[in-house]
């Protein structure tokens, strides 16, 4: 288990790799995180990580935290995160991330906020069908029908599918694989899109599902094996031939 870092959503191009195919890219600036504050928990056999990223003026940020950045001798810094990080991770306060935390190749997860459409009909929001668009329906076509019921209950329950407001909403991409690190920008290339606009920031961590850097590894020796022992299996046939054809030769003598 590892920290992540913070990271600014540059925007979109496409990459080219060595055999000339090209792949959809989302470009991330990252800045230099610092870490401002480690806190050991034994029980549970963790850290927790608090990271900091983010370029704001200083006349935009409260006098406490102006106070506490001081007290670390670092810039105020617009995002503040904490992390749940393993024991043996290396991390220490003062220590900074960069672009070189993730490898390429490697699958992660990235958390941002969407895009704010603002409010929405039930159409949009759910994908509805609506109403029937022939004759009898009258000016609802793209209504999101019955909410409520009878006397009993009466009312209409929380959570129910309506028109509201859209987007803007915390949003995790899993499997993201990143494609390249460019060390002299502090740019990371992640294939596919990411949630939010130019300028959002985002959280880059390990992916926690299957497709994470180290299953691929693992899936692809388990392949390298079971190729090998084909192999041998192959070489093994042909020997065992031989040997039966010179049997029934032994028993005509």
């Amino acid at each position: 288990m590892r920290a992540g870092i913070i990271a600014k959503k540059l925007g979109m191009t496409r990459f080219f790799r060595e055999d000339g195919s090209n792949v959809p890219v989302t470009l991330i600036g990252v800045e230099k995180n610092y870490v401002t504050r480690v806190r050991e928990v034994s029980q549970k056999n963790l850290k927790q990580v608090q990271i900091a990223s983010g370029n704001i003026k200083v006349k935009k940020i409260t006098k406490p935290i102006r106070n506490y950045f001081s007290k670390l001798k670092i810039e105020p810094k617009k995002k503040i995160l904490e992390f749940k990080v393993a024991n043996d991770q290396n991390i220490n306060l003062g220590d900074t991330l960069d672009v070189n935390f993730f490898k390429v190749g490697q699958y992660v997860d990235v958390i941002g906020k969407s895009n704010g459409k603002g409010f929405a009909g039930s159409m949009k929001r759910h994908n509805f069908g609506g109403l029937r668009a022939t004759h009898g329906v009258s000016v609802s076509h793209r209504s999101h029908g019955s909410t409520g019921q009878c006397q009993d209950p009466g009312r209409t329950f929380k959570g129910k599918k309506m028109a509201g407001h859209m987007g803007h909403n915390k949003v995790t991409m899993h499997n993201l694989e990143v494609v390249e690190i460019n060390n002299e920008d502090g740019l990371i290339l992640i294939k596919g899109s990411v949630p939010g606009s130019k300028g959002t920031l985002l959280v880059i961590r390990d992916a926690i599902k299957p497709k994470s850097l180290l299953v691929k590894i693992k899936k692809e020796e388990i392949t390298e094996d079971s190729s090998k022992k084909e192999k041998k299996a192959e070489a093994k046939e042909p020997s065992n031939e031989k040997s039966n054809d010179q049997k029934p030769k032994e028993d005509k003598k």
